[in-house]
């Protein structure tokens, strides 16, 4: 996903038809009758059923094939879309045999068949040749390699059979979210998505199925995930000299339980993106649907519930349609219900729910079509290019941008943020809550004075003009009054004295959502239980990694970090600053003391023998990247394996951590403090 308008010039002036399938219209994410969605709740999958001698023997054989296939491919210098394609076949199998993730009776003659698949593909390119890439009227499987691990990632796109025929003709496009499935695999959405079964002769949109990482509720990567197969998408259609057929102002978002609860978030986040929002069931909120989760949490992580629980953001439907659908009997209707009382203290009226009596937690076809009639209609409005009024409520600048309105700066992080801003003939009328600094993209064309109303007080401000010729407002608050600000002020402000920006803004989980490299030292510790757990913390992120956000963690030793590293990827650094070079480098620029006898944090030392600090902070080696130490995400395997909603930061900004180690966990560790910095990466006063 892409930091856009502001962020992106300040960095850059210096440079159904298609209903959901019915096997997939009851989501493991609801327990069974009775059952109490509790923190400790267990949706781990069913025991595997392994392959038999013969089958892993043909498996093993055939992926081995598939290998040297890609490997003389990239000898012959074929690149991405084509090559990732590919290679999507045979990180599946890669998977699968690495977690032993063989969870039905069918999963070996899948994987046999995914690499049949592959191989053929690699057949194709071998001759030059892409088929897939042109193929309409049922469902291919593509792929992309991702910015932030390197992976290559699977999505599934169908085009209508009668998809470019029409070289007029525009397409609605449909991002449908998977619900929660406790076997899904690579190999799994492979062979479901194969699309051996044409498409439904009256399919009206393109369909995009996202894979999203997997189990992830849409978080963190997984968010990521559905905006990278986007843009794969659109970008494979640009080289394939379609790009004016997909309508980028038709996007429709839409899924059913885990589904519809990265429906309610990602919709309601970017509600710019999208023509009209189909949640279906999922969640909206974390307390009340984690049951037994304490209340209130400590601080650092109640504040951090603010990024993901989509309640928060019910505000910014009134910049787009809601189409939900919710059973009558679905302990998840709660979900649209929360929502739709929200919107009416909100005095919003852009939300239809759907309910369908006497139905638990399914989506029946009958409802689909329904609810697709009410899709069809928004979509066939479409998105006004330029609003005349966009209002925005935002909790953090990791969401900080709603069509032409972006804030550039808060007040106080996870504090309600709003902004009304409506467009008239001679500029703008501005109302504010939370920011003190903002960008406006102005139409296109626009290059004379705005008076801009904002806050009760009233200013002309003169365009700035960008080299690529779009023009712009840039405004901040000083003393209590707005006034027009150049983007090169702020850029110069910001490298003054550091402070949350978009993309820069913390918790230490949010490293993990853009290119980022682990970083190993190899020289020798302070102390050797503190190590211990540096080490012992990396190798179970990355199996976390592997197993959760399906992908390679990048890792490397201190001493193989290059320059290019540096400068286009956060710095993730484990253990002390005598094992670690690049922790020595950073440490002087960092809001710490550590020697071989203390840390010393906000005042207080900590005995370095048994203390591991662990933080987020701008990377003092490269202003526009973090550097992270001794954590990969705060939450872990229990949290997975529990409801969707456990995936939320435990340690905010910062954390002091006291080696407490067990027998039955050894990474085990008491916080001694934890918390959040201020707007200038200070640490908050208490």
């Amino acid at each position: 996903m892409t930091r856009r308008l502001g962020a992106a010039l300040l960095a850059g002036w210096l440079g159904q038809a298609a209903l959901l399938p019915a096997a997939a219209t009851v989501a493991a994410e609801t327990p069974p009758a009775g059952a109490d969605k509790t923190p400790t709740q267990d949706f781990s999958p069913p025991p595997p059923v392994p392959p038999t001698a013969e089958e892993l023997q043909e498996i093993k054989q055939k992926f081995a094939k598939l290998g040297k296939a890609i490997a003389a491919l990239t000898f012959q210098k074929v690149r991405d879309p084509a090559l990732a394609d590919v290679e999507i076949y045979h990180q599946a199998v890669a998977n699968i045999l690495e977690h032993g993730e063989f969870y039905s009776k069918d999963s070996a003659a899948w994987t046999l068949s995914v690499l049949d698949r592959g191989l053929l593909r690699a057949r194709f390119l071998q001759a030059g040749e892409t088929p897939w890439m042109n193929s309409t009227g049922h469902t291919v499987v593509r792929g992309y390699r991702s910015r932030i691990d390197g992976s290559v990632q699977p999505y599934a796109v169908t085009l209508p059979a009668a998809y470019g025929k029409d070289p007029l003709r525009r397409w609605r496009v449909d991002v449908v979210l998977h619900g929660r499935d406790t076997t899904l695999t690579e190999v799994k959405f492979l062979y479901t998505h194969r699309g051996d079964t044409p498409a439904p002769a009256n399919l009206q949109h393109v369909r995009i199925d996202v894979f999203g990482r997997g189990n992830n509720a849409y978080r963190w990567a997984g968010e990521i995930d559905v905006f990278e197969a986007i843009e794969a998408f659109f970008a494979n259609e640009r080289l394939a000299l379609r790009e004016r057929l997909p309508d980028g102002s038709r996007i429709v978002l839409r899924g059913f339980s885990m589904g519809g609860a990265g429906t309610w978030h990602i919709g309601l986040h970017h509600p710019d993106r999208w023509c009209v929002l189909g949640p279906g069931a999922g969640f909206t909120t974390t307390h009340g649907y984690v049951k037994g989760l304490s209340k209130p949490l400590p601080p650092y992580q109640e504040a951090c519930l603010r990024i993901y629980d989509a309640v928060d953001y019910a505000a910014n439907a009134f910049n787009v349609p809601i189409v939900a659908y919710s059973g009558e009997d679905d302990p998840q209707k709660l979900a649209a219900d929360l929502m739709e009382e929200r919107l009416r203290q909100l005095n919003i009226t852009t939300m239809t729910h759907l309910v369908a009596p006497g139905v638990g937690h399914q989506f029946p076809p009958e409802w689909q079509t329904k609810a697709d009639a009410l899709w069809s209609k928004y979509a066939a409005q479409g998105r006004p290019e330029y609003p005349d009024h966009v209002r925005f409520t935002t909790y953090t600048l990791k969401y900080p941008s709603c069509a032409w309105v972006e804030i550039l700066g808060l007040d106080k992080h996870y504090h309600e943020t709003n902004i009304d801003a409506q467009r008239n003939e001679n500029g703008y009328v501005l109302l504010t809550k939370n920011v003190r600094a903002l960008h406006l993209h102005l139409p296109e064309g626009v290059n004379h004075p705005q008076i801009v109303a904002i806050d009760g007080q009233q200013l002309t401000a003169k365009p700035w003009i960008h080299q690529n010729g779009t023009t712009h407002l840039y405004l901040a608050r000083r003393e209590g009054r707005w006034q027009a600000v150049l983007p090169q002020r702020l850029l110069t402000e910001r490298a003054q004295t550091p402070q949350k920006t978009a993309g820069l803004q913390g918790p230490i989980d949010d490293a993990f959502c853009d290119a980022f490299v682990c970083v190993r030292g190899t020289a020798k510790p302070y102390h050797e239980a503190t190590q211990r757990y540096a080490e012992g913390n990396l190798k179970r992120f990355a199996a976390e990694w592997a197993k959760y956000f399906r992908g390679q963690l990048p890792i490397k030793d201190d001493v193989d970090v290059t320059a290019e590293d540096i400068a286009t990827k956060h710095l993730i650094l484990f253990g002390d600053p005598a094992s670690n070079y690049l922790v020595a480098q950073v440490l002087d620029g960092l809001p710490l003391r550590w020697t071989a006898q203390d840390i010393q944090w906000a005042g207080v030392k900590y005995p370095a023998k048994d203390h591991v600090p662990v933080l987020i902070y701008p990377n003092p080696l490269n202003a526009n990247r973090y550097v992270v130490l001794n954590s990969g995400h705060t939450f872990h395997a229990a949290d997975f394996k529990g409801t969707n909603a456990l995936l939320y930061p435990r340690l905010g900004d910062w954390a002091v951590l006291r080696l407490a180690p067990t027998s039955d966990d050894p990474l085990g560790v008491e916080v001694r403090a934890a918390g959040l910095y201020d707007e200038y990466w200070k640490i908050a006063a208490k």
